[in-house]
């Protein structure tokens, strides 16, 4: 059984933002990168141990997408899985850190 999934409301944001950015590069683009995070969010759901943790002594796990340069950053902790940020791989690591406690 799948546990239930959170996406907060910054991460969703950034998410929305990331998306509009790949479609106005190119139509359909956009599609295919929400496409890939639905991906990842379902394999997340599906075994959420199964990913790496970020860094020793943090709850974090990630999760890599392949064919764009986002992390999915994560924890999963009791009954629920939430989704602490969509991050691009390239820009300021760590900055959703301040969000976990939100």
């Amino acid at each position: 059984m799948t546990r239930p999934i959170i996406v907060r409301v910054d991460a969703q944001a950034e998410l929305d933002e990331a998306a509009g950015w790949y479609e106005r590069r190119r139509p359909g683009l956009g599609i295919e990168f929400v496409m890939g995070i639905d991906a990842a969010v379902a394999a997340i759901a599906e075994a959420p141990e199964s990913w790496p943790q970020w860094q020793a002594g943090y709850p974090y796990r990630k999760y890599v997408l392949r064919r764009f340069p986002f992390v999915v950053f994560f924890t999963a902790e009791g009954a629920g899985i939430q989704i602490v940020a969509f991050a691009h791989a390239k820009r300021r690591p760590g900055y959703w850190m301040r969000r976990s406690n939100q």
